[in-house]
């Protein structure tokens, strides 16, 4: 191992933070060795804070349309092949009733940006999910919003909200999206949110097209100034249907050993093992947890829609991927040496974070 670079991982983990130049040494000269390393102190801070505990969220995908043109996205408003569905109120409340029975405390409600959740409605929906369940938390994965709508959610009762900034450099988003979306604003977003009370997550793909080095230490900058209570990163997987389709998938290893260097620097983070790691390797989320994360994301939406949110090709929704595949879940998380816990699963305050 070159010593070089167990300094850095060594300053990481003793002060939090790397320069940019140093992101960039230790995550074009790790090698499987180091990647060990880095695994290890990550799982030895992450069970310091949490224990052998991994939380279960429920996922809800409320609606594949979406305003936005994002380039990777297979449910941009331009492709013309996805197929397009929106679950009613009474849709969610029955997915939510289902995964309380399952053991879930946590709801999220992801969708694209669809107008037709208007404020009024997403705050009725967050008030009777709260109603029915006083002991839950709910996640809202909405996209951006103005400070005044970020803020009505909090009050209805939302307790975390979950945004990818995607990638923190100018040029590098430019390339990702159209011209009507702005990092200035994906930003603006998440500075809100954080400031308006929610537990905030962000996150960034890795591997995306033409993602340097230089780019994946600006991300690792941006979560250190953020300082998000959340974290969600995975590989990029390429849509048949967008311009990227002939685009090479990120890499996993790369992805696991940026999940020890997020928890390092973050040791409270909630960081979930991303249903994009298990798309790309069968052991995938197995692997995210044991490099550091410790939620996972298990999909409560009804059946018939899961095939219809493609956000990449060859999404997992079903098997361990599934609600449904709790218990299977479970057992595989056993025989690493983790148990799910039945609970909100909260960002944790103190610990020396």
């Amino acid at each position: 191992m070159d010593i070089t670079l167990y300094r850095l991982l060594e300053k990481l983990e003793r002060e939090r933070s790397l320069s940019s130049g140093e992101w960039v040494r230790l995550i074009e000269g790790r090698d499987g060795e180091l990647a060990r390393l880095a695994a290890g102190k990550a799982d030895a801070v992450r069970r310091r804070i949490y224990g052998n505990r991994v939380y279960i969220r429920g996922l809800i995908e409320i609606s594949s349309y979406c305003k936005n043109g994002c380039l990777y996205c297979g449910i941009n408003r331009d492709n013309k092949n996805a197929v397009r569905y929106r679950l009613e109120k009474s849709d969610i409340l029955a997915c939510c009733v289902k995964g309380y029975e399952l053991g879930f405390r946590t709801f999220v409600l992801q969708g694209g940006e669809d107008p037709y959740f208007t404020d009024d409605l997403v705050c009725s929906i967050v008030g009777e999910i709260k109603a029915m369940f006083p002991d839950c938390a709910v996640t809202l994965s909405l996209g951006e919003k103005s400070g005044q709508t970020y803020r009505r959610y909090f009050e209805s009762g939302a307790d975390r909200y979950l945004l990818r900034h995607e990638t923190a450099d100018e040029e590098h988003y430019k390339s990702l999206h159209p011209p009507d979306m702005s990092l200035e604003n994906r930003k603006r977003c998440l500075f809100d949110l954080k400031k308006i009370g929610f537990q905030a997550g962000s996150g960034f793909m890795v591997g995306s097209p033409h993602q340097t080095a230089a780019n994946l230490a600006d991300d690792m900058l941006f979560l250190n100034e953020l300082e998000p209570h959340m974290v969600g990163i995975g590989p990029f997987v390429h849509h048949k249907d967008t311009v990227f389709a002939d685009e090479p998938s990120g890499s996993v290893e790369l992805t696991l050993f940026l999940i020890s260097c997020i928890r390092l620097m973050l040791p409270c983070a909630l960081i979930p093992a991303t249903p994009a790691l298990g798309t790309l390797d069968g052991c995938g989320r197995e692997k995210g947890i044991c490099a550091g994360a410790n939620v996972v994301m298990p999909n409560l939406s009804p059946p018939d829609a899961r095939d219809k949110y493609m956000l990449y090709d060859n999404k997992l929704s079903s098997g361990g991927e599934s609600a449904e595949g709790l218990r299977q879940l479970s057992e595989n998380l056993n025989k690493i040496g983790y148990e799910i816990e039945i609970s909100r699963g909260d960002f944790r305050k103190g610990m020396n974070c």
